[in-house]
């Protein structure tokens, strides 16, 4: 009991060691992803160190979820890595201790992780959402400091552009200045061109204080005369001149209530609570819609074409006419009675009272009927909108609701995957076991997002679409762990070759070398008679099972049944081979690299074994003459 205490320590050690390391590694990269995404909102504001460092918390408290799973994800490779590396998953396999023994001080503290991820995301990560997004909030508001470049039109400061064609950055003078100064339209815009000029910030950081020098300034006095000849202007000519520019610098906090609706501020109860009322808003809502659709002019009952003659009065037509066209049309509707259909007192034939009625009225009918159907497209569209915005908040509730408990479940999840991998591997350090984490990552990542927008967008129900990653990637950690428990080699790269290679009809090659010490030689005489044997026996397989016809050879192919002479010569081949691997003559040693490895579990194809026969003939034959020759055998 004490060398498994003292085991579980071990393991524990290596692992809380690394995974210190790979977890500030982990929140390095995220923070950085998400720092690119704001850095637009960060840079030229002039903002103070605190803000700067309010921003960085927040960043990594709501950060720190995202982070965690890669983190276990990469201490589990590369510890398990540098345990089966060293052999020390070796020697504790070997005394009697499995694998799933050795990871259950690891699953217990990933589970602990796991409880506290889920605690993180439901109390303390929602707050730290809400300060961060009003802070977020808070810098995309505040104005630039102004920073106007040489050469460059800069439009920093609203309603006005400013061209500097040089600037003295010891002094803060600018040289060649042009000004468009559109703060009373543009019809109105006030040109002003300076051969210097200095600006500086008031006290109160809420004015810009702009000093010309030495320029002119143009005005249009007339602001609707775009098209006429002679449009006035005005044209002053100054020393000096002064101007006061609303611009306000200071770094002001937005209030919360901002930011307070967002599905991402609220915890689980919190997320709940709003969803069971938007719910049962929609609801009402859904309600008074389809009853003010009944009420609605356009709103036909299903007893009749068209409910008497209301809807053509409001359609346009005057109740009077309409009472006439539907009369005439009754009275020519009895007369046509000998026919087997009998027309309902309470309907109405559209096409007839339009045919009957005069052009001008037609018009005039039709262009308030399209008028009121357009009306009344816009408001169902109006309506869809709104249902269609209150639906999606819904389900962004629904997917932070999920997304807290599939984000928990992913420590596990890659803990699983990590660990049995790195023991499969073998390989520690920060090489292959960061390649393999950072693919399986970001497949991960990959699935989680495109789930997670489908499921936004309604296409698929929003828990199926944050639970997709966690079900694609739970087989292969169930997967990893079963094969990593059996010392499987699903790793090993020699297995994959002789697959592809039986796969392709690869053969493979012989590397045949000279032996350092041989003790026997072979009998040369006996090695040339079987090659002959040999030979022959390869001739006559050929002669023997030619397949001519496309049934023949499709049922040799498939065939269960076992090629024995096939084997038969397999089995003499190899035994000539390693006979003469004790030759000390180097080029029998060279024409037997020659000679193919048979594979005789695949003999069913055909062309394989074929070629496999014709090379035994053609370099047993040269093998044979060879030892006739050189050894002189009768």
């Amino acid at each position: 009991m004490a060398v498994i205490k003292k085991l579980d320590i071990f393991i524990l050690k290596n692992y809380l060691t690394l995974f210190a390391g790979t977890f500030c590694i982990s929140l390095f990269v995220v923070m950085m992803q998400f720092l690119w995404k704001y850095i637009d909102d960060l840079v030229g504001k002039g903002l103070s160190f605190e803000v700067y460092a309010k921003f960085f918390w927040y960043a990594t408290e709501t950060l720190v979820p995202m982070a965690l799973p890669l983190a276990i994800l990469l201490a589990s490779l590369i510890s398990f890595g540098n345990i089966g590396e060293r052999l020390e998953l070796l020697a504790i396999k070997a005394a009697g201790i499995s694998l799933f023994r050795t990871l259950c001080p690891l699953i217990i503290l990933n589970t602990l992780f796991a409880i506290g991820s889920f605690h993180f995301q439901n109390k303390i990560a929602p707050e730290a959402q809400q300060n961060l997004m009003q802070l977020l909030f808070s810098m995309r508001e505040k104005s630039p400091e102004v920073d106007i470049p040489e050469g460059v039109c800069y439009d920093g400061i609203d309603n006005i552009n400013l061209f500097v064609k040089k600037k003295n950055k010891d002094t803060g003078m600018l040289y060649d200045v042009i000004i468009y100064n559109m703060q009373d339209g543009v019809n109105k815009a006030h040109i002003i061109l300076a051969d210097s000029a200095r600006m500086e910030t008031s006290s109160d950081k809420m004015h810009l204080l702009l000093h010309l020098f030495e320029g002119e300034q143009f005005e249009n006095l007339n602001d609707n005369t775009l098209q006429a000849n002679n449009v006035p202007y005005r044209r002053e000519t100054f020393v000096e001149k002064h101007f006061i520019i609303d611009f306000d610098s200071n770094f002001t906090m937005t209030d919360q209530e901002t930011v307070a609706g967002s599905a991402m501020t609220k915890d689980m109860n919190q997320l709940v609570c709003d969803i069971d009322s938007m719910e049962t808003r929609l609801d009402s809502l859904s309600v008074a819609f389809r009853k003010e659709m009944k009420r609605n002019a356009l709103y036909v009952p299903h007893k009749a074409v068209l409910s008497d003659y209301d809807s053509l009065v409001i359609a346009g037509m005057s109740s009077q006419l309409v009472k006439e066209l539907t009369e005439a049309e009754k009275q020519e509707e009895k007369k046509k009675a000998k026919t087997a259909f009998t027309v309902p007192k309470s309907s109405v034939n559209i096409d007839s009272i339009m045919n009957k009625i005069n052009s001008q009225d037609k018009q005039r009918v039709l262009m308030s009927a399209i008028q009121k159907c357009g009306m009344q497209e816009m408001e169902l569209e109006w309506k869809a909108d709104q249902m269609e915005s209150g639906e999606k908040q819904i389900r962004r509730h629904w997917i932070q609701y999920w997304k807290k408990i599939t984000t928990a479940l992913s420590c596990l999840l890659f803990f699983f995957i990590g660990a049995p991998l790195g023991a499969i591997i073998r390989k520690g350090g920060l090489g292959m076991p960061v390649v393999i984490a950072v693919v399986i990552f970001l497949v991960y990542y990959i699935i989680d997002t495109g789930s997670m927008k489908v499921g936004r967008e309604g296409t698929i129900p929003v828990w199926l679409g944050m639970w997709i990653s966690t079900i694609v990637l739970m087989p292969l950690g169930i997967y990893f762990t079963i094969k990593s428990n059996n010392d499987s080699s699903v790793f090993n790269m020699d297995t994959y070759t002789n697959f592809f290679r039986k796969l392709w009809g690869i053969r493979t090659k012989r590397h045949i070398s000279r032996k350092e010490v041989i003790i026997n030689d072979p009998d040369y005489p006996e090695m040339a008679m079987m090659l002959g044997e040999l030979t022959n026996s390869c001739r006559n397989y050929l002669k023997n099972h030619r397949k001519r016809s496309l049934w023949g050879y499709i049922k040799f192919i498939f065939s269960r049944r076992k090629d024995e002479d096939a084997e038969d010569i397999n089995m003499h081949l190899e035994y000539i081979v390693d006979s003469l691997c004790n030759s000390k003559d180097k080029q029998i040693l060279l024409d037997l690299n020659y000679l193919p490895i048979m594979e005789t579990s695949d003999f069913r194809f055909y062309r394989r074994k074929k070629g496999d026969m014709k090379a035994i003939i053609q370099y047993g034959d040269k093998i044979k003459d060879y030892i006739n020759g050189k050894y002189s055998i009768q």
